[in-house]
């Protein structure tokens, strides 16, 4: 049976610390394959509108090119248009021959209950946390009542993939990028590079 990943998100824009949690969610399950999906919309949050799905696509792209991994960029949910709900991602991929892992940062594990479907997403892979910030002791034991929820519930098959944490958002880099400010240590430098030829991010002339 295959080992495959799944890493969803916006990537609005993509930025070092997905590329570091993506490196080691695939080093830690020993998976054959990633999947990095960006979504088209996601459900759970309001699109930026300072990029379009395409060119978050292709920064995406950027982002993993050349990396030693097997890790490939889908375009499946900016194909697919509308709300990217993630049990019809998983649905698309789902086959006896493999096993579905999906990867959460903590804000996303926190909510699975609250997404469309959740007892299929359950059904059709496994779960693996990753903290991508440093979680202080109210969040972990928020963490731990959704771990009890989940696998009672669900009877979800659930993963903590340790790492240590890159803190970086992609609003901060946002911010950083329309203020003119310097973001090189944030972002893998095709993707910096991207940013600058189009314009993205309100970033200043000049920059």
């Amino acid at each position: 049976m295959k080992e495959v990943g799944i890493f969803g998100g916006t990537f609005s824009p993509i930025h070092l610390g997905h590329v570091a949690a993506a490196n080691r969610f695939y080093d830690a399950l020993a998976l054959d394959r990633l999947l990095v999906i960006p979504a088209f919309s996601p459900p759970h949050k309001e699109e930026d509108g300072e990029s379009t799905p395409e060119q978050r696509l292709e920064m995406t792209r950027l982002a993993f090119e050349g990396n030693p991994r097997e890790i490939e960029v889908s375009d499946f949910e900016i194909l697919s248009g509308g709300k990217s709900y993630t049990y019809l991602t998983l649905r698309h991929f789902y086959s006896p021959q493999v096993r579905l892992t999906l990867l959460c940062g903590t804000d996303m594990f926190l909510t699975l209950d609250s997404w469309k479907h959740p007892d299929e997403i359950f059904s059709l892979c496994r779960v693996a946390l990753i903290r991508r910030e440093r979680e202080n002791p109210a969040t972990e034991e928020k963490i731990a009542q959704a771990k009890r929820l989940y696998e009672e519930k669900y009877w979800a098959s659930l993963l903590d993939v340790l790492n240590d944490p890159v803190e970086i958002s992609s609003t901060a880099v946002r911010e950083k990028l329309r203020r003119g400010e310097e973001v090189a240590e944030l972002l893998p430098p095709p993707v910096l590079s991207y940013i600058r030829a189009h314009r993205l991010y309100g970033i200043p002339d000049g920059k």
